[in-house]
């Protein structure tokens, strides 16, 4: 018969082999959460100190930022333990707060990104009601909903995870995931599939279709209209366009690995799908909107020389 137990603890293996290339992952990890925490807090500061950027569209950029740092700060300064230490575990209260804490960020990632293609649907749609549509209040509202969803799915998602008697304490990982703790369940799994099924529905195929909606519209919109109104919506559609695409097809690739048993697959492939959501957005994300966004672009150059003006007294 299998052990049924409640670990205390949880063992990462997918680090097992690297001991020769640690140091390196080590430095590269530090250094890729640096430009995170330096893109991330710059446009937040950006957004949040200028007064003209107190729109919604600007205010929905800050969000994607906040949680870019929020998602990577469960992440970036474990695995740098972890990459320095001969063994990774993690005690189980940790694990289940790692796994609420990026679950959220992966949820919310796509409920911002959500309201960001409504707000922009709304501004070249209609723009003549676009004030009265998007106010502040109700930004306010839809920005709380999608972070309110993400955290009600994750509580649901733990609650019925940490019911569940478990045979092993081994994640194939180099942090918790929801389905490498179900899949050690010694019991059936059933319930955990059929929540996570309505959460992957709920969280990536509607709001897909949704955006999908949008930019078809949006599309119409703008076959109808000039050349200059076109370039004005191309230059604020892109770097969502782009956002979205690059989160969609990470997250699709983590789902996909999911499904897998760990030694089916290289662990340097697991290693980078694994990572993939929670690393290229956090860092892409700032800097598309960051270059793209010319008023955002303005604000950031007269801050940078504001600093060195400062600086040089």
């Amino acid at each position: 018969m299998e052990n049924k137990t409640v670990p205390s603890y949880f063992h990462f293996t997918l680090l097992k082999g690297y001991e020769n290339v640690r140091i390196l992952y080590f430095l590269l990890t530090i250094i890729a959460y640096f430009f995170i925490i330096l893109f991330n807090v710059t446009i937040l500061l950006v957004v949040l100190k200028e007064k003209s950027l107190h729109e919604p569209m600007y205010l929905l950029v800050s969000c994607l930022s906040f949680n870019s740092l929020y998602g990577s700060s469960a992440l970036f300064p474990r695995l740098s333990v972890d990459l320095l230490s001969t063994t990774q575990t993690i005690s189980r209260p940790a694990c289940y707060t790692q796994l609420f804490v990026i679950y959220t960020y992966g949820i919310s990632e796509y409920t911002v990104l959500t309201v960001m293609a409504y707000d922009r649907y709304v501004a070249i749609c209609e723009p003549l009601q676009y004030h009265n549509i998007m106010t502040q209040r109700k930004t306010f509202l839809l920005v709380l909903c999608a972070f309110s969803w993400s955290v009600f799915c994750l509580t649901v998602a733990i609650c019925i995870s940490t019911r569940l008697p478990l045979c092993g304490n081994q994640i194939p990982r180099v942090y918790c995931s929801n389905w490498s703790v179900v899949r050690l369940s010694c019991v059936s799994t059933v319930i955990n599939n059929i929540w996570g099924y309505f959460v992957t529905v709920t969280t990536i195929f509607l709001p897909a279709g949704f955006i999908l909606f949008t930019y078809i519209r949006i599309l119409i919109v703008c076959r109808k209209s000039t050349a200059e109104f076109r370039g004005k919506a191309l230059e604020t559609c892109l770097p969502h366009i782009i956002c979205f695409v690059t989160y969609s097809f990470a997250t699709f690739s983590d789902i996909a690995l999911s499904r897998y048993e760990p030694d089916q697959i290289i662990n340097a492939i697991v290693l980078i799908i694994s990572l993939e959501f929670i690393v290229i957005p956090p860092l892409l994300n700032p800097l598309m909107y960051g270059l793209n966004l010319p008023d955002i672009r303005r604000k950031i150059l007269s801050m940078m020389i504001s600093l060195k003006v400062a600086l040089s007294y």
